[in-house]
């Protein structure tokens, strides 16, 4: 399986367009073929440990049950769509893409 992780940091953090990035993700992302796993949230403000990373607003995690669907949801329309609609809103993406087992 393949693990696709990326972190959001908005240029305008306020809690309408958290919950818009979010709602956005639910909307485009979810529904893709061979996704084994779907979740898109926000940053856990109370975990603030030293070693816990906190650079971000939206996280977006999606699970896919081959590298062969991940690297066709990245040309689907759906997802192109979703980028082309929120990229605006974007100070910062941060993707992490692992191998998982």
């Amino acid at each position: 399986m393949l693990a696709h992780n990326v972190y959001f940091t908005l240029n305008d953090p306020t809690e309408a367009n958290i919950s818009h990035m979010v709602d956005a993700c639910q909307k485009y992302l979810k529904d893709h073929p061979g996704v084994v796993f779907f979740a898109a949230g926000t940053c856990e403000e109370d975990l603030a440990r030293p070693v816990n990373d906190r650079m971000f607003h939206v996280a977006l995690h999606v699970v896919f049950d081959t590298r062969a669907s991940h690297d066709v949801y990245q040309t689907a329309e759906t997802h192109l769509q979703f980028i082309e609609e929120n990229k605006a809103s974007w100070k910062q993406v941060r993707v992490f893409d692992s191998d998982v087992r």
